[in-house]
């Protein structure tokens, strides 16, 4: 049996999960929760194996969570959500997740990556490989955002929610000193001088936009 905690902020979607996996004798769904610290909480009372979590939560990111979920004991992450596109799955899998796919996906492919994570494998959904091979194959070099770090792309998304730099910090759990290092580091790898330049450009890739 596959312990299974689902953590989405939107709560149709979360009732919706949980209607799919009650129909299978192999995966019980132990826990739910709509933000980050919930979540952190809950992994530690009810010790799921299994978290399938949205990348974009309020408050900790999925980023963020999925580190903080690793260090804190050994649970694997499959990550569901609509940001199907680099640099998401990429800085998703540097944070420690197991699999990535889109909320697109069906229902197969999603238990099948559930079973597959579980197992010790990786799992990233069909269309979201097939993106990133084809932006490798065209030459392409993909986003203007592929060369930040899974750390430098949470401040990022932060910033295009329109977050302050002490409440950046405080979600974080990072010094604002740090997370303005952070901030300068991105207006120099994307070329943008300050926050609504950086912003900008992140909301014409559909980056800090709802989930």
């Amino acid at each position: 049996m596959i312990r299974l905690m689902i953590v989405d902020d939107h709560e149709l979607l979360r009732l919706g999960l949980r209607q799919i996996f009650s129909e299978y004798h192999d995966i019980e769904v132990v826990a739910e929760a709509g933000d980050g610290e919930t979540a952190m909480r809950l992994c530690r009372e009810v010790l799921p194996e299994v978290v399938i979590m949205d990348v974009s939560l309020p408050g900790l990111s999925g980023f963020e969570l999925t580190r903080r979920l690793k260090t804190a004991r050994p649970v694997v992450v499959l990550a569901l959500s609509v940001h199907d596109a680099s640099p998401y799955p990429e800085r998703m899998m540097e944070a420690g997740a197991s699999g990535y796919l889109s909320k697109s996906c069906s229902v197969s492919e999603l238990l099948q990556a559930v079973r597959t994570v579980a197992k010790g494998g990786r799992h990233i959904g069909s269309s979201i490989a097939q993106k990133l091979v084809l932006s490798t194959m065209d030459g392409s070099n993909g986003t203007p955002f592929d060369n930040l770090s899974s750390r430098e792309m949470e401040v990022l998304v932060l910033l295009a929610e329109g977050h302050r730099l002490a409440e950046i910090a405080d979600a974080m759990h990072l010094s604002p000193k740090t997370v303005a290092t952070y901030k300068y580091r991105i207006f120099d790898k994307l070329e943008t001088r300050n926050d609504v330049e950086a912003t900008r450009l992140a909301m014409r890739y559909g980056i800090g936009t709802p989930a």
